[in-house]
């Protein structure tokens, strides 16, 4: 199913109208806004980049330093890129029946038939949070249950080790803390308890790459601007190895001959063009 979305218009998700879901993917896609524009050296430069660990990187695993520098700048917007891959998330869930996106606190809110609650917590990932971090979030729902013990917590991975739905289990002052109403829960079962759809998580992956798709061909959002780096990096040094060091390092001691080299050498490559 997933290989055939650029000619397939069907929507896929039943429990998310159409527009709502477009609207809410066309949202995700602005608000990764500046890592759409092109990025230039001073920009690229702006956290001052590290020629040797590029060395390396270009060395070990075999790339051009065209290559490098590329991967270097899709690290760079990828950092920020994150952010909106959790709004994505979260945020879907305003779309879901009996689902809320508090402003503050928990992530998400799911009341249940009977009234009570499930309160969420949502991490991209399961080894993203370290040990304090996690008892910090275990001791928050554990005071959430003292005032609502008819409530339960989950912590709600999108990219768990597996499918599943278990006791969260952890060392709290080097104790061993377990509650039943305090859970670890991978997105696809999450998504099966607030919609009571089994493949809810599954209809939004298939149908994510056609609506990005479609409002990339309607252009309802912009896609990448072409970067300047390499060329703005050749025309300080056509050896590229060179300009990223002479960028990183040109007020350094023995790096001053290697600068008036290159003044030097665009000089006389003027005089000759």
């Amino acid at each position: 199913m997933f290989n055939n979305y650029q000619s397939n218009e069907e929507y896929g998700i039943s429990f998310i109208p159409q527009d709502a879901f477009e609207k809410h993917v066309e949202n995700t896609i602005k608000a990764y806004n500046d890592t759409l524009n092109k990025i230039d050296l001073k920009k690229f430069n702006s956290n001052i980049i590290d020629p040797i660990k590029l060395t390396f990187d270009k060395a070990l695993f075999r790339k051009s330093w065209e290559e490098t520098i590329e991967l270097e700048i899709h690290r760079q917007r990828d950092k920020t890129n994150n952010n909106a891959i959790g709004y994505f998330h979260q945020n879907l869930f305003r779309y879901i029946k009996n689902c809320v996106v508090p402003k503050e606190g928990f992530d998400v809110i799911y009341t249940k038939e009977n009234g009570t609650h499930i309160c969420v917590e949502m991490k991209n990932k399961h080894n993203t949070m370290n040990a304090n971090s996690s008892q910090k979030t275990y001791i928050n729902m554990q005071n959430h249950l003292i005032r609502f013990p008819s409530d339960e917590c989950y912590l709600v991975e999108v990219l768990a080790p597996k499918s599943r739905n278990i006791s969260w289990e952890i060392m709290v002052d080097k104790k061993h803390c377990s509650c039943n109403k305090i859970r670890r829960v991978s997105i696809d079962q999450f998504y099966k308890i607030v919609t009571g759809i089994d493949d809810a998580f599954y209809q939004i992956c298939n149908q994510l790459p056609k609506t990005i798709d479609k409002l990339i061909r309607l252009e309802k959002v912009k896609t990448v601007q072409e970067d300047t780096v390499i060329f703005e990096l050749k025309e300080k040094n056509p050896n590229l190895l060179k300009a990223l060091y002479l960028l990183a390092f040109e007020s350094y001691l023995g790096f001053e001959d290697e600068v008036e080299k290159l003044k030097i050498e665009l000089s006389s490559y003027s005089k000759q063009n």
